[in-house]
């Protein structure tokens, strides 16, 4: 099973190059951000028309979420984080999609830092944490896609020292990062490639893709289940050279039909070594 995320920056501007990558990259199950349509806007016949069944979580100008599926009837099981009822952005969306749950997410960017925004942003970080506390152990392939605005480590940065006081990079946000990590989540483009330059976006001017001056803010989280089904974890660089592309590329993941790797110890038991 072949599972993606992909920051559109616009559904509908960018739906030829998403329709074109849908063809090209065959993924069975995708989680999208940056819709910034309203509900009633979404491209559903277009999408319908390719091959996927998809539920969203629309909002004027901004944000929005998607899950679209190939594979199977999409059962949504939560449409916004829980934690915050006066929090009305289209950010979250999670489904039971042919015995996975999926949760595609858009984490707030945080700039200015300090702020509001940044402010914002960490409360945000906070009750995903809090609501991926409960799905981390579930006797099921849980797999958590999205851009979550956040480079983990020097190495997912290009330049590093110019983006210390960004609220992408700043320390808190990467402490949250790491928070999450230690429920017990998988990085699954680290977990196959530790130690490779990986970027899934780049900025639109001084021929950023070209140099390939570009971050690593969109992140595929796996818990014990999907990691023991994890086989191959990629970035489509491709579709970010296109006409009229999104500043981010896709990234993917295929999960086997059964397990391939060895559980890792429990935490318990790294602990003790």
């Amino acid at each position: 099973m072949k599972i993606a995320t992909y920051n559109v920056n616009g559904i509908n501007g960018r739906l030829p190059v998403l329709l074109r990558w849908l063809g090209e990259a065959e993924p069975d199950i995708v989680c999208l951000q940056e819709l910034k349509a309203p509900q009633g806007k979404f491209p559903e016949t277009a999408i319908r028309d390719a091959g996927y069944d998809a539920i969203w979580h629309g909002q004027s100008q901004w944000n929005g979420v998607a899950i679209l599926s190939r594979v199977g009837d999409i059962h949504e099981t939560r449409r916004g984080l829980p934690g915050d009822p006066d929090d009305t952005q289209s950010r979250y969306i999670e489904a039971a999609v042919a015995g996975v749950l999926v949760a595609g997410l858009y984490l707030p960017n945080g700039n200015p830092r300090p702020g509001p925004k940044f402010d914002f942003k960490l409360r945000w970080f906070e009750r995903l944490h809090d609501h991926l506390a409960l799905l981390v152990d579930l006797d099921a392939p849980v797999v958590v896609a999205g851009d979550f605005n956040v480079m983990p480590t020097d190495l997912d940065v290009y330049a590093p020292e110019r983006w210390r006081d960004d609220a992408l990079f700043a320390p808190e946000v990467r402490e949250a990062y790491r928070h999450v990590l230690e429920q017990g989540w998988s990085d699954a483009l680290r977990e196959l490639h530790p130690d490779e330059t990986i970027y899934t976006f780049w900025k639109y001017w001084r021929g950023a893709f070209e140099r390939n001056a570009g971050l690593r803010i969109d992140h595929i989280l796996l818990n014990a289940k999907a990691r023991g089904r994890l086989g191959r974890a990629q970035v489509d660089t491709a579709p970010r050279g296109w006409e009229k592309t999104s500043d981010h590329a896709p990234v993917w993941i295929e999960l086997a039909n059964k397990p391939v790797r060895k559980a890792r110890q429990s935490r318990a038991a790294n602990q003790s070594a």
